[in-house]
């Protein structure tokens, strides 16, 4: 499937599969551990890349759904894409933490509130 036909579900539901691997990835974990195994940061990254990509594609394709439901940070989902895909070596893994275990929650239920049906 091509991006332009892609649809608003599509990219809500790319941003929750996700939001589902990186809790995966993360549960067992405690932050020192999450902090000094790189494979799970790398994991938690490129899943961060992805949902930021996703919601900027949701703007692109309907920016008056996007402001339509400011609940869902997706200008905030994609700069921390932008940081992180743009920062190479330079990620700060407490950030990705924070951002993991006190947004990500908050952020699927609300995605999941929405009403794409």
């Amino acid at each position: 499937m091509r991006k332009k036909e892609l649809r608003i579900p599509d990219y809500v539901e790319h941003m929750l599969v996700a939001i589902g691997r990186i809790r995966e990835y993360t549960a067992p974990l405690t932050s020192e551990t999450f902090e000094s195994t790189q494979v799970v940061i790398d994991a938690v990254v490129l899943n961060l890349q992805i949902l930021g990509e996703a919601a900027h594609n949701v703007m692109l394709a309907n920016h008056a759904f996007a402001a339509d439901h400011p609940e869902i940070p997706w200008q905030d989902a994609y700069d921390m894409r932008n940081r992180i895909s743009h920062g190479y070596f330079a990620i700060n893994a407490q950030t990705v933490w924070k951002t993991v275990q006190h947004d990500l929650p908050e952020l699927e239920h609300a995605l999941r509130r929405l009403n794409l049906a």
